[in-house]
C-alpha cells in the first residue's frame, strides 16, 4: 500500500514538472513570435515586453509552486506538523 502511495506521489510530481516545461516551451515560442511581429510592424515601439512580463509573471509563480512550494517542500511539511498539532490539542 505504502509503495502505491509513493507511486502516485511521484506520478503527481512528473506530471506537474512536464506542465511546467510544456507552459516554459509555449511561453518561448508564442513570446518569440510576439517579439518578431512587433519588431516587422512596429520596431518604433516594444510593445511586446507587456505580454512578455505579464505572462513571465505567471510562468514564474508556476515554477515556484512546482519546485518550491511542492507537496515534498519542507516548508509545506511544517505548516502541516503545525496544523496537525492544532488538531489534536483541540486548538483553533
Amino acid at each position: 500500500m505504502e509503495n502505491q502511495d509513493a507511486y502516485q506521489r511521484a506520478k503527481k510530481r512528473v506530471k506537474a514538472k512536464l506542465g511546467f516545461y510544456i507552459h516554459l516551451a509555449v511561453y518561448m515560442f508564442v513570446n518569440t513570435a510576439v517579439i518578431v511581429i512587433n519588431l516587422s510592424i512596429s520596431p518604433e515601439y516594444f510593445w511586446f515586453i507587456w505580454p512578455l512580463l505579464g505572462w513571465g509573471i505567471g510562468l514564474f509563480f508556476h515554477g515556484m509552486d512546482v519546485f518550491v512550494f511542492s507537496g515534498d517542500s519542507s516548508v509545506m511539511e511544517k505548516m502541516i506538523e503545525k496544523e496537525m498539532k492544532k488538531e489534536t490539542s483541540g486548538e483553533q
